[in-house]
């Protein structure tokens, strides 16, 4: 088999790449030293950024993050004085820099 980018590793990373080079027309071959179980079984990627979420989408095998997924925050926000009300910030001006809720 000849292909023109070998990928090594089935983790989130390596099947995203494999992905979008087969989106791109290049061909890939992706290397994986265990079982194909033990790949679909096993969980790696607890938490995404939404900059993944959005390539994943574009890839077009996001559709899972949607259906499966659940977002657990909105953010953090650094601000001097914080008085947030809904969510969560970062009072930059205290000299302890705690978590304020």
């Amino acid at each position: 088999m000849r292909v023109q980018v070998s990928i090594i590793g089935a983790g989130p990373a390596g099947l995203l790449l494999g992905q979008l080079l087969h989106g791109a027309g290049i061909d890939t071959v992706i290397l994986e030293s265990r079982s194909q179980e033990y790949v679909l079984a096993r969980v790696r990627a607890g938490v995404l950024e939404s900059g993944t979420v959005e390539l994943l989408e574009r890839a077009g095998v996001g559709a899972r993050c949607k259906t499966e997924g659940r977002v657990s925050h909105c953010g953090i926000t650094a601000v001097a004085g914080c008085t947030c009300e809904a969510g969560r910030c970062v009072d930059v001006a205290s000299t302890d820099n705690q978590l304020v809720q």
